[in-house]
């Protein structure tokens, strides 16, 4: 799949997707990387450390989280958006669930647009994805954790997702699915899905996974968000495990060596 200028491998290897949120209220760095400066510098050390994709987000998306205005939202993303394209090598994504954001953020040169609502919030979305050509990372999520057989309900919810996705003529290889830790679902649901990941294979796209630092492992080893650092690496290592193309992380260069670690242990005596 090929993301900006750069081609990756959908199997064999899980590339790390670091986080960059300007926002000053997300749940585990709001108001660290607000400023320009601030974001660029976090960019060139997060390159330093091995990210292959920057993920910038402009809104918070946390539990209770303020809705912004698509002005708003990107009024926070563009400039930054804007310099590290003209600064740096390194593919952007662009993490917004609003069409006239995603927009705007093509236009600044964003190369990926990762929706957290799997295109059922805005109808515009899907349509600017597909005219733009871009790949996309579309994500599972509902209001609320009700369910009638959980891991059944998932993959139905983002089969329509991909009827979305087709429909506005986004094509197959360009479509990453992502599970959706920490939204629509519980702890027990969480801990499930990281478990048996494996079977959002049967739907025929690569997966990312993203649980840095969220809830489910707050709520499993009772650990404020700054803690949740050996947690995180346990998923990621279960990500390496189950295929995943993708993780989305705070803490880049720990995640990057649990990656080669896993994939050594699984790859490397086979020579």
């Amino acid at each position: 799949m090929r993301i900006g200028q750069k081609e990756f491998a959908v199997q064999g290897h899980t590339y790390v997707m670091g986080i960059l949120n300007v926002t000053p209220d997300s749940f585990s760095d709001g108001g660290q990387f607000n400023t320009l400066d601030k974001a660029l510098y976090h960019v060139e050390e997060m390159i330093a450390e091995g990210m292959d994709i920057v993920d910038v987000g402009g809104e918070s998306t946390r539990p209770g989280y303020t809705l912004l205005s698509e002005e708003e939202e990107a009024e926070r993303v563009i400039p930054v958006i804007e310099n590290i394209k003209s600064r740096f090598d390194i593919p952007i994504s662009l993490d917004t669930y609003k069409g006239r954001v995603a927009q705007a953020g093509i236009e600044a040169g964003a190369d990926l647009i990762n929706d957290i609502w799997g295109l059922k919030y805005d109808p515009l979305l899907a349509d600017i994805i597909a005219g733009a050509g871009l790949p996309c990372c579309l994500m599972h999520n509902r209001k609320e954790p009700d369910y009638n057989s959980y891991m059944t309900d998932v993959l139905e919810d983002l089969k329509e997702t991909i009827v979305i996705a087709n429909k506005a003529g986004i094509e197959n290889d360009k479509i990453i699915l992502d599970p959706g830790i920490g939204f629509g679902k519980t702890r027990e649901h969480n801990l499930e899905m990281i478990d048996r990941m494996e079977m959002l294979h049967s739907l025929g796209y690569p997966l990312l996974l993203g649980c840095s630092r969220k809830s489910v492992i707050g709520l499993t080893l009772d650990l404020p968000a700054s803690e949740r650092l050996e947690g995180t690496l346990v998923t990621t290592v279960y990500a390496v495990q189950k295929g995943a193309m993708f993780v989305r992380v705070h803490d880049v260069k720990e995640n990057v060596r649990a990656i080669r670690m896993a994939e050594a242990i699984r790859d490397g005596y086979r020579g």
